[in-house]
């Protein structure tokens, strides 16, 4: 079976609201997208990152978005 698939896509605004590790995003039609995850350890780190200090309080610098 043959499929011939023609399209013209305009995109005036695109707005993404979050973006994680296994996301995908398609715009016009595939025929299999597979999901791939790699994990590099581009900067050589041979332990644990150290833990995180309490910034209970603390003023933000750049103002957030509440949570929805």
């Amino acid at each position: 079976m043959n499929l011939i698939v023609h399209q013209s896509i305009v995109i005036h605004q695109l707005k993404v609201d979050s973006v994680a590790n296994s996301s995908v995003l398609q715009i016009g039609s595939a025929g299999m997208i597979k999901g791939l995850s790699n994990l590099y350890n581009t900067g050589g780190f041979t332990g644990p990152a150290p833990s995180a200090l309490a910034t209970v309080g603390a003023e933000t610098l750049v103002p957030l978005p509440s949570p929805t």
